[in-house]
């Protein structure tokens, strides 16, 4: 990373962003908690933005996944709602449904 401040270490909860002042007099926004992110389903090119649910596991630490923080290459469970809605309206099939169940 070079010249940078410390890590944020972005942790899971409601939004809490602060903003820093950077080079030139510009601003960044530090995220310090997050409840929603931009996901993208690969295979189908869609992105959506939805709600995460837990951090399930990080490669380089464990302890990252106690404190539930937020890095990259993180393993997250999300909300899959939004992606749902797109594919049963774009293909008219049900996604997620067990077979031969009788709806109550």
């Amino acid at each position: 990373q070079g010249l940078a401040g410390p890590a944020s270490m972005t942790k899971l909860g409601p939004q809490r962003i602060h903003t820093v002042r950077v080079r030139g007099g510009n601003k960044k926004y530090r995220a310090l908690r997050l409840d929603t992110g931009n996901f993208s389903w690969g295979s189908e090119s869609i992105s959506r933005r939805t709600r995460i649910i837990d951090i399930v596991y990080n490669a380089c630490n464990n302890e990252l996944v106690r404190t539930k923080t937020i890095v990259k290459n993180a393993i997250v469970v999300i909300d899959a709602a939004p992606f749902r809605q797109w594919y049963e309206s774009h293909y008219a099939l049900p996604l997620g449904h067990k077979k031969n169940s009788k709806l109550t």
